[in-house]
């Protein structure tokens, strides 16, 4: 079955994962990685993307992301991925292909499912087996969003600025959202909606971006995530 057109809306949340052709590690060290977020936040600057979270673990990249302008995203990560291979193959004295594929995505309801989905990516870490607390793990967003450190590439989302009037009553917050594990279900609902190019939101708000797009972007029962 062909995969489903990729939809991206401006002002809509998107869930992205580019991987490694054939699970091959795509950061060898941190060197790697440090290249990696340099041109993101080149790229997503120059073609206005507001990113939200993310996560570099060995042979993938998850990245939460709004773009702000049409075509954004697409151009973003075209970019970075030549840069990226361009630099890799150069560095590590390799060449062809470094990524499996197009990237893949998801539009994600904010209302429901952001607030899962930073909690779903900055937990890879921990979940592979990585760190024991996702606070350990030094190449995502968590440090940034639940205690604060500083960062050029990351945008908070409005509804993250809308867990607190301060920044330290947002981190509290946020940390406190971590207290709960996400379920083998919504595990595969997220899974599942990247992997197939879905949409990851209720009923009313997937029929809502089919309408819009003229895509059907939806696979089996829908609804409000259990837990949320």
């Amino acid at each position: 079955m062909p995969r489903k057109p990729r939809v991206s809306i401006t002002g809509i949340a998107e869930h992205i994962i580019q991987r490694g052709n054939n699970r091959q590690r795509i950061f060898v060290d941190n060197s790697d990685r440090r290249a990696y977020v340099f041109w993101l936040r080149k790229y997503a600057e120059k073609f206005n993307v507001s990113i939200h979270a993310w996560v570099l673990m060995t042979n993938h990249v998850h990245l939460l992301c709004t773009p702000n302008s049409p075509k954004g995203l697409s151009l973003m990560m075209q970019s970075l991925g030549r840069q990226y291979v361009h630099y890799f193959n150069r560095r590590h004295e390799r060449s062809g292909t470094l990524w499996e594929g197009r990237f893949r995505s998801s539009l994600v309801q904010s209302e429901i499912y952001l607030l899962q989905m930073y909690r779903y990516i900055e937990m890879n870490p921990v979940r592979a087996g990585m760190v024991n607390e996702p606070q350990d793990y030094h190449w995502s967003s968590y440090q940034i969003n639940a205690l604060g450190k500083l960062s050029r590439l990351l945008t908070p989302h409005p509804l993250y600025v809308s867990l607190g009037i301060t920044g330290e009553q947002r981190q509290r917050q946020y940390r406190y959202l971590f207290q709960e594990n996400i379920s083998g279900k919504q595990l595969h609902e997220i899974r599942q909606s990247a992997n197939k190019g879905l949409v990851l939101g209720t009923d009313e708000f997937v029929t809502q971006v089919e309408r819009l797009t003229g895509h059907t972007l939806h696979e089996g029962k829908r609804g409000r995530p259990r837990g949320s």
